[in-house]
């Protein structure tokens, strides 16, 4: 369990990192939090020559609210998330997700940025950040791009995150009728089976939804399927709505290993998706 040898630095500016980056190439990984990459590298199943760690660099761990949206800078940490009184009435899926990652010592020290760039079919985040319809912004030296959540997580550890690019912020537009919830692994504590609710009522009903899914395939997911079958339910009907989530595996593969099998994970998405949608309808 231990490392091959690397070189490391500290650079305090993006400029820097992105200097870095170009001078290093592939052989380059960039480091937050290191909850996600330094178990890869103990294992030896990444063996990058040189990290970067973009701790220091200024400004990429606020949390800003305007309006009803909000901004949150990829070194925030978990802890932080959770926390902020903003997140908490603005986005409470995401302060969900955040309360819930590892333990005391993860949170405190791991970041959103770095949780959504390593792209882990069982993370907590990226299905909040689909249900959210979160837009994800990443800097290279070639410029800023900004891109939506669905278009970010690209399958097992696979984003669009460029080598060359640093992710910088995640915005998020209000949704204070939203949920996570989850069974998490008793070892890691990563979702066996996640899912997340954004809800908007019409009267008593739901008028539309967003139902993302973690943990059953290769990346988090939209459960179509169930967010056309909510449009009318009573929130307070728990028969109903158990009977739009029936399916919310439907389309994805689902993945066994020693803990849960395929079969087991899809059965849980419908029992956590009808979950999230009563904890969010609560809200």
């Amino acid at each position: 369990m231990i490392p091959a040898a690397f070189d490391y630095s500290r650079p305090r500016s993006l400029d820097e990192a992105f200097a870095l980056l170009a001078e290093h190439g592939p052989d380059a990984k960039l480091i937050a939090g290191g909850h996600s990459l330094l178990p890869m590298m103990k294992l030896r199943l990444a063996t990058p020559a040189m990290l970067i760690d973009i701790t220091r660099i200024a400004g990429l761990d606020g949390i800003r609210a305007s309006g009803d949206s909000i901004a949150i800078g990829a070194l925030a940490t978990h802890a932080a998330i959770a926390a902020d009184p903003n997140v908490r009435k603005l986005v409470p899926a995401l302060a969900d997700a955040a309360s819930q990652i590892g333990d005391t010592q993860v949170r405190n020290r791991g970041t959103i940025g770095g949780a959504c760039a390593h792209g882990d079919p069982s993370a907590d985040y990226p299905a909040v950040m689909l249900a959210l319809g979160a837009a994800l912004t990443m800097r290279s030296r070639s410029g800023k791009t900004t891109i939506d959540a669905s278009d970010f997580f690209r399958g097992m550890f696979e984003t669009a995150l460029e080598a060359d690019a640093v992710l910088v912020e995640i915005t998020l537009k209000a949704a204070p009728k939203s949920a996570y919830v989850k069974f998490p692994h008793p070892a890691s504590h990563y979702a066996v089976v996640g899912a997340a609710a954004n809800l908007t009522l019409s009267g008593q009903t739901i008028g539309s939804a967003r139902i993302a899914i973690t943990g059953v395939g290769d990346c988090a997911y939209r459960a179509s399927n169930v967010e056309k079958a909510l449009t009318g339910v009573d929130p307070d009907d728990a028969s109903a709505v158990k009977a739009a989530c029936v399916d919310a595996g439907a389309g994805v593969e689902a993945r066994s290993d020693v803990f849960a099998s395929g079969r087991y994970r899809a059965a849980m998405a419908e029992v956590y998706a009808a979950r999230a949608i009563a904890a969010a309808a609560q809200r």
